[in-house]
């Protein structure tokens, strides 16, 4: 049996430690997604979501506690180990696209390939491929300006994707999209993250699109509690 994709034990994280205004944001947090398992963290405002996926993604460290991917504990790297890891093996999507608005849809995929050392002309045969994939290869060449929202979040998800990564970590990848187009892009994405195999952790508070993903955790207070 293959090593789980992310393998989260014992996370702890606090805010100003130590001092009379301590905010226990995380309180020993276990989380495990296997290959290809895509996972919806249902959690309310302030229960610590963002939190817990900037920890997954190795955007910041727990105060304890270990973060494994792909078998690998990234919990002691050096900050440079940790960066190549974020950039080769994790894939980010957040509630508002944050496209480079002075490049094409295109160029916003080939960026992040050019900077894990591709080739340009394999970065761009891939960014063709992967918009394709959602359905707007013929926007390819237009600027985010010139896209409408559900556009723009394709073309992120397709950036998230671009390198390759073990692990998708998305953070309301819907919110901000009316209910129609928000289904449609959600859609889009499950059917991006299925065609690759990929293990994902979608957080969101709709119930309907956590209900059509393999599984539902929910984070409350800091802790993971039953769904």
């Amino acid at each position: 049996m293959s090593d789980p994709v992310l393998n989260l034990k014992g996370v702890t994280k606090s805010y100003n430690a130590g001092q009379p205004n301590e905010v226990s944001v995380l309180r020993g947090i276990d989380v495990t997604l296997a290959v290809g398992e895509v996972v919806a963290l249902v959690a309310p405002s302030g229960a610590g979501k963002s939190t817990l996926l900037h920890i997954a993604g190795l955007l910041d460290l727990p105060d304890a506690g270990a973060v494994v991917i792909a078998g690998e504990d990234m919990t002691g790297l050096s900050d440079a180990r940790r960066t190549a890891a974020r950039r080769e093996d994790v894939g980010f999507i957040y509630q508002f696209h944050h496209l480079l608005p002075e490049f094409t849809a295109a160029e916003n995929i080939v960026l992040p390939q050019l900077a894990k050392g591709t080739a340009r002309a394999a970065a761009e045969t891939r960014a063709q491929a992967l918009l394709a994939e959602v359905g707007i290869a013929e926007r390819a060449s237009h600027r985010p300006a010139a896209l409408s929202g559900g556009e723009q979040q394709r073309v992120a998800f397709c950036r998230a994707l671009a390198n390759a990564p073990k692990l998708l970590l998305a953070d309301e990848p819907t919110g901000n999209l009316d209910p129609a187009t928000s289904d449609q892009v959600f859609e889009a994405l499950m059917a991006l993250v299925r065609s690759t195999g990929l293990s994902a952790l979608i957080a969101t508070h709709n119930l309907d699109l956590a209900a059509r993903m393999d599984r539902q955790i929910r984070l409350d207070a800091g802790l993971i509690v039953p769904v």
